[in-house]
């Protein structure tokens, strides 16, 4: 990670300051909260892609509901 990592946040997280933001360095994806960039949770697309497919799955509703 360098100071040019380019963070994303979703579009459904609105102008507030806490969101969770992704960006991808050396081939690794990064997340960080947006109230706290100083800490970052770094994983592979691999990973990830597991992890989101849960979610579309609804396997981590009762996080949010």
């Amino acid at each position: 990670m360098n100071s040019e990592t380019k963070w994303q946040k979703s579009s459904f997280s609105g102008e507030g300051e806490q969101c969770l933001e992704t960006a991808i360095a050396d081939g690794e994806i990064l997340l960080r909260e947006s109230d706290d960039p100083t800490v970052i949770v770094k994983t592979t697309p691999e990973k990830l892609a597991a992890f989101i497919l849960g979610v579309k799955n609804g396997e981590f509703d009762h996080f949010v509901s």
